[in-house]
């Protein structure tokens, strides 16, 4: 990088660190801080769905599945754009009618305290390796284009991502999701336009059940990957908290189908960029294609923005996650079992300090797993959420008080336990996530009441 790019980058990151200002000023409660007060139009509630799932995984981790899967790659931001219908079109409504700001509050109310706490932690730890998804995304962007160590770039990574969302909560994502999802779509569109203006007849010599198929890894394994997406969305707390964080209802589904179609065509654009540095440079490491691909063909000022969203974009998509795990934490466990008697404002000091400690421990994960695929741990981590809490939340949602308490809290184990003995057994066969969530559904439906309770 010249000082064209740094010019380019700084003029980028000034305007978003102009709008996290802004948006702290907004914060002044805990509420304010969790779910927005329920203040949020349309374009927050989007800017936070897409800001949180448009992120590493979705650019940086697409571009590199893409280098040697081609199509296959598709799925991460297909399964989102396709969980955002679902969300939209079937949950928001439930959701924003039961009044409450976490999932466990509602497995809690349906469930128990017992069943809650169980769900807090199994799905946050599926939520905390989507973090570091996003913490491993930006070491390889900044190490790519800087001089910078690994380590460095590490701390560079969780500096930014506390800083990010640690004085806006919320409002600082959503302002700062739809300004970045603007600049996102309009510098990697642009990537996957000069791909298609270079010309597809490279592209198109490569062998076509490899690159051009949906299920080039295999059925089982791609379309696994595809309902990991849509379970782990419907059971995340960022993505519930989007949604009724919204003014009404109307404003909460239309940010959700805004959300919808936007995510997957960003996905296509990180394909195609894959795919041409597969053709062009296959020699390359693939985790480095889209970053690399920036650096050769775009004016250096354009690459330097182009960068730096991507460093926001990867920035935005960790602390969103993060900032849900803070909110159930402060309020699923926190307020419940360590303090009952918290003030709002030191509820507010906890939702902080639990984010600066998932960052770091977000961040000595990274150490040994360098190399490995971005999507790898994206998916696991959906997976592993769906496995715990879509079938018992689901029940609770269209189905109130008619599964008995003890069947959701064993579903919610025998779930990612199913998972876990399963792919040993089964991984070679289909993915074991059906398993999972198919015995997860069993267990509920041999607690089914037949009748509701008055």
């Amino acid at each position: 990088m010249d000082w064209m790019h740094y010019t380019g980058a700084g003029a980028v990151l000034m305007l978003i660190t102009a709008i996290g200002m802004y948006s702290g000023l907004k914060v002044r409660t805990a509420g304010d801080f969790a779910i927005g007060g329920r203040k949020a139009g349309a374009g927050i509630v989007a800017g936070s769905i897409v800001g949180t799932l448009a992120g590493g995984a979705s650019t940086i981790g697409t571009a590199q599945l893409a280098f040697t899967f081609g199509m296959s790659a598709w799925w991460f931001t297909l399964g989102g754009g396709l969980a955002c219908l679902i969300l939209g079109g079937i949950y928001a409504r439930p959701l924003y009618a039961s009044g409450i700001s976490t999932m466990p509050q509602m497995l809690a109310r349906e469930y128990g305290q017992k069943a809650s706490t169980t769900a807090s932690i199994l799905t946050s730890l599926g939520s905390f390796l989507s973090i570091v998804s996003q913490v491993l995304s930006g070491i390889v962007l900044i190490t790519a284009v800087s001089a910078l160590s690994a380590g460095a770039a590490t701390v560079v990574t969780v500096g930014l991502m506390l800083a990010y969302v640690v004085f806006g909560g919320l409002w600082g994502a959503g302002l700062v999701g739809i300004a970045k999802t603007i600049l996102l779509y309009l510098f990697v569109g642009a990537c996957g336009v000069m791909v298609l203006q270079s010309g597809m007849d490279e592209l198109l010599r490569l062998p076509a059940e490899r690159y051009f198929s949906l299920t080039a890894r295999g059925v089982a394994v791609d379309l696994g990957a595809g309902l990991s997406l849509i379970l782990g969305v419907l059971t995340t707390q960022a993505y519930i908290q989007a949604a009724i964080s919204a003014t009404s209802l109307f404003k909460a589904k239309s940010g959700i189908f805004t959300a919808a179609l936007l995510i997957p065509i960003i996905g296509l654009a990180g394909i195609l960029v894959g795919l041409h540095m597969r053709t062009h440079f296959p020699d390359i490491n693939p985790a480095s294609a889209l970053p690399l691909f920036i650096m050769k063909y775009m004016p250096p000022v354009f690459a330097g923005m182009s960068l730096a969203v991507l460093l926001v974009t990867v920035v935005g998509t960790g602390a969103g996650i993060a900032l849900g795990l803070s909110s159930m934490f402060c309020t699923d466990i926190y307020k419940i079992y360590i303090n009952p008697t918290a003030s709002d404002k030191s509820q507010l000091r906890i939702s902080r300090m639990t984010l600066a400690a998932i960052f770091a421990a977000a961040a000595l994960m990274t150490v040994g797993n360098l190399g490995s695929l971005i999507l790898g741990w994206s998916f696991m981590s959906m997976g592993l959420r769906g496995a715990v809490a879509f079938a018992p939340l689901a029940a609770a949602l269209f189905l109130p008080r008619r599964v008995r308490p003890s069947f959701a809290f064993w579903s919610m184990l025998v779930g990612p336990a199913c998972i876990l003995v399963g792919k040993p057994v089964v991984g070679t066969v289909f993915d074991p996530l059906f398993l999972g969530v198919a015995a997860s559904m069993l267990v509920l439906a041999l607690g089914f009441k037949r009748t509701r309770p008055a």
